[in-house]
């Protein structure tokens, strides 16, 4: 099949060892991000199937519509960022393995280790010894503060595990349906939503971005924090709403640690959230990692072969296939 693979901004594939599950494919890798949809199809005009990394390009109808020769869509995990109806329209199949059970421990160890380089000041301390001067400022412990987690999930609970290694306390906020989960598994769950973000030293979120939870995140929760609080976001920025957190980092009362944006890449150096000194931000590297792209890859190189072999797996919109 001719494979066109979006967005592998490193070319980091390459150097993977389940790169080789696509011998005897046509596979070009574009290195680059093109948000036009006219330009991109121009580029991948004879595609029979296209590899995306996460959501970085969004799948559309106007760009469907202009890939006759596309017969398939491979990645792994969500796809708020596909239209699946246009996929069917179009007789595209979509193949997305939900890794169902097995968290994103990338993401959850750079949680971590975000919430780490804020209390402990590591840039800060980093830059200061680079200029040639000594300790910058005193950073804070973790042992004993509350973690507040947003999201009853897989990636939650991992973050919560890490958190408890450290003597940290670990209480949740989530849907009705998630604080009752929550509740059967024993765990600690704040008695009302302002007290949760009130009583939390650190607030972290860890839930899916859907239509219903765009915006999850409001100004009066941000504004229920206690001063020098710590708000970490390595989900998606969409679930803050728009303009939020910057209104709140502005006051220069909380602190955050962000690794998604509403525009991504983000290149505009002069955006509160690169230039607040009480702001921690990292290039949407939560899942950045060789491990789990070779994880993330795997799976999806699988699903290319095995639509190859004539026995697609993974199949979200499977009439597309029975149907033909």
């Amino acid at each position: 099949m001719k494979v066109h693979i979006l967005d592998d901004w490193f070319d980091t594939l390459r150097g993977l060892a389940c790169f080789s599950m696509l011998d005897g494919h046509d596979v070009t890798v574009w290195t680059d991000h093109q948000p036009d949809p006219t330009a991109l199809a121009a580029r991948v005009q004879e595609a029979e199937a296209l590899v995306l990394f996460r959501e970085r390009t969004p799948i559309g109808a106007d760009l469907l519509a202009l890939l006759p020769k596309l017969k398939l869509i491979s990645q792994r995990s969500v796809y708020p960022h596909i239209d699946v109806e246009a996929c069917s329209a179009h007789n595209v199949l979509l193949c997305s393995n939900m890794h169902g059970g097995t968290p994103s421990y990338a993401a959850a160890e750079h949680t971590l280790a975000l919430i780490l380089a804020s209390y402990r000041q590591i840039p800060q301390q980093t830059a200061s010894l680079r200029a040639g001067n000594w300790q910058s400022g005193v950073g804070r412990t973790l042992r004993g503060r509350t973690l507040g987690l947003y999201g009853y999930g897989r990636i939650a609970g991992a973050v919560a595990g890490y958190a408890r290694a450290l003597g940290m306390k670990v209480q949740w906020w989530a849907s009705e349906a998630g604080r009752a989960r929550a509740v059967q598994d024993g765990e600690t769950v704040a008695p009302s939503r302002e007290a949760f973000f009130a009583s939390s030293d650190i607030v972290s979120v860890h839930v899916r971005l859907k239509p219903e939870t765009r915006g999850i995140i409001t100004a009066a929760d941000l504004a229920a924090m206690q001063p020098r609080a710590l708000f970490v976001n390595t989900s998606r920025s969409g679930l803050v709403g728009k303009g939020v957190l910057e209104t709140e980092i502005a006051r220069g009362r909380i602190h955050a640690a962000v690794d998604v944006f509403d525009h991504e890449p983000l290149t505009d150096v002069s955006d509160p959230l690169l230039t607040h000194p009480n702001v921690l931000a990292t290039p949407h590297i939560g899942y950045v990692t060789e491990d789990e792209f070779n994880l993330q890859f795997t799976d999806i190189f699988e699903q290319i072969n095995a639509y190859a072999n004539g026995a697609p797996i993974h199949m979200i919109n499977e009439a597309v296939w029975t149907g033909r």
